[in-house]
């Protein structure tokens, strides 16, 4: 019988490896599997395991896609997107239209003494040996093109499209590492996407514009008092587009407590400036620090929107996770700091999710640490789920972030969406979120335009005067580049609708420039509407109202 080679992904190993498959056999389970009418997890394991039980052959999803991607280039089979969705494994990975790549920085010494903070010799401050990410990036000696290159594959393996990459890149304080250092990480990642080394990271840059896996967003993580107009500068000529900050504590005493090393006013210095220079901010706020009780970390939390100079888009929620291999443990050993039992976290998420704004997104509730390594509290890596469980069953009312609206796989039709345009201050701005929703109040894309009205606080010359677009984001699986649309948000024209609202309402409003924050694969999208690049911008000139 004719025989094909499937690959088979390993998680745990980071690779594939091929194992000879009769074709019969696979074009059978492949049928079987398009037939199901009632599609769910429970039918496709009632197939492979049928198939195994006459055979002793499990198909696994990887191998089953392999197959499936091989069979029609061959033309044995016709192409089927619904049964290559049925194949896909972990479809949430790429639902909110890119494929997150994360990778971490080599350990090096950080400018914190946090008491959260755990620490390992081999590991950048705060990360554990078990957690995925971190076991990733020592499988691959923290290496940035191999760590790049093992999640691309990953993603394809298991049935996702990764054109569009979102590269976050974690670990120790970003700002803290040498400059070359972070240039030559940029660098490799942009090599592992564009699948050939460069000479300088300029080159690579301008390779991944038109590379097979192109970069659509670039994301660090540092501290408030890290920033600085040069290091913002820095940051844009790296290609960074989002930054990630550990506010922790909008409370100085709370902050002095945990041994921070920064206050209130360097979060609102910080963030001001990365606002006036377009970048996304994600802010990291954590409850149940030492010092802090339910009330207060009540309180703390509704000033992280309250507070005009602050009011992140998109937040991160950790919890403070009591390890053993950081100095909190101490004092929970001298009776002085004791975890939130699981029902007072929940209860005070739940209360605190109340008040996030419509234009704000929560990215996380728990951090993804193993449970055996937390001594006491919280164990739950499914608190997202608790949470939204609690406030259903008290009638709490609905959470109205992004993440929790995001139309996500829903089919949309562009007739049925509705334009919502949602003003709000900032310190030094006038804000608008602008999105397209659907009936039933799911976020089908959005634009964040930001209006300046303090040009002393822009740190960067070229768009002290511009109106500025700082995120533009269209929700659905991720499709590859150029690819139609059958029913998802992605490639229906909703970006170029949000970018002409964009335009309009700068222009009404006196600015005669628009600047856009743009990630380097996304530039030749930009210069098709219009746009031009600048040294750290893309930026378009406005008519002026007839």
């Amino acid at each position: 019988m004719p025989t094909i080679s499937l690959s088979k992904w390993s998680d745990a190993e980071g690779r594939t490896r091929e194992i000879p498959t009769d074709v019969a056999a696979l074009m059978q389970v492949l049928a079987q599997i398009r037939a199901v009418e009632n599609w769910s997890n429970n039918a496709y394991l009632g197939v492979v395991n049928a198939h195994a039980r006459k055979t002793g052959r499990l198909f696994s999803k990887t191998e089953l896609m392999d197959g499936y991607r091989k069979l029609t280039a061959q033309g044995l089979i016709e192409p089927d997107r619904e049964l290559a969705r049925r194949l896909q494994r972990k479809p949430v990975r790429t639902h909110s239209g890119v494929a997150p790549v994360t990778v971490l920085t080599k350990p090096y010494d950080c400018p914190g003494d946090c008491l959260f903070c755990p620490t390992f010799v081999r590991l950048p401050k705060s990360y554990l040996p078990d957690e995925p990410g971190a076991m990733r990036a020592l499988q691959n000696d923290f290496d940035p093109w191999r760590q790049v290159t093992s999640r691309l594959r990953s993603f394809e393996a298991t049935g996702h499209s990764a054109n569009k990459v979102e590269l976050l890149i974690l670990g120790g304080t970003w700002s803290a590492y040498p400059k070359k250092y972070r240039e030559w990480f940029v660098q490799r990642c942009l090599d592992a996407m564009n699948g050939t080394d460069s000479e300088t990271l300029a080159q690579a840059q301008r390779r991944n514009e038109d590379a097979r896996y192109r970069n659509v967003g670039l994301v660090i993580e540092t501290r408030p008092d890290a920033i600085s107009a040069r290091e913002i500068m820095h940051l844009r000529k790296l290609g960074v587009t989002k930054v990630q900050m550990g506010v922790q504590s909008m409370d100085d005493r709370i902050l002095a407590l945990n041994k921070r090393g920064h206050t209130v006013e360097d979060t609102r210095r910080a963030s001001r400036m990365l606002r006036a220079a377009g970048f996304k901010l994600v802010g990291h706020w954590m409850a149940n620090l030492y010092g802090a009780t339910p009330e207060s970390d009540y309180e703390d939390f509704q000033r992280l929107f309250d507070d005009p100079a602050i009011r992140p888009d998109e937040l991160k929620i950790y919890p403070t996770s009591l390890l053993k291999e950081a100095e909190l443990y101490e004092y929970y050993q001298r009776g002085l700091y004791r975890p939130y039992d699981e029902q007072t976290l929940i209860d005070l998420i739940a209360r605190c999710k109340l008040h996030v704004p419509r234009y704000a997104r929560i990215n996380r509730i728990f951090r993804d640490i193993p449970s055996p390594n937390i001594v006491e509290g919280n164990k739950k890596t499914n608190l997202r789920q608790l949470v939204q469980r609690y406030m259903a069953q008290h009638e709490l009312g609905a959470c109205q972030c992004l993440r929790c609206r995001e139309v996500r796989r829903q089919k949309v039709s562009a007739g049925d969406l509705r334009l919502d345009v949602l003003p709000y201050d900032a310190a030094d701005s006038r804000e608008f979120f602008i999105s397209f929703v659907t009936a039933d109040d799911k976020v089908a894309g959005f634009l964040r335009l930001s209006l300046p009205q303090n040009p002393a606080v822009v740190p960067i010359d070229e768009i002290k005067e511009a109106a500025m677009i700082r995120e533009v984001h269209v929700y659905g699986p991720a499709l590859g580049l150029g690819k139609d649309s059958r029913g998802e948000a992605q490639h229906r024209g909703l970006g170029g609708r949000l970018i002409a609202r964009a335009e309009a309402i700068a222009r009404a409003e006196g600015y005669r420039r628009l600047a856009v924050i743009a990630a380097i694969g996304t530039r030749n999208y930009y210069r098709r509407l219009g746009f031009e690049m600048t040294e750290y911008y893309m930026m378009k000139d406005l008519a002026p109202c007839q």
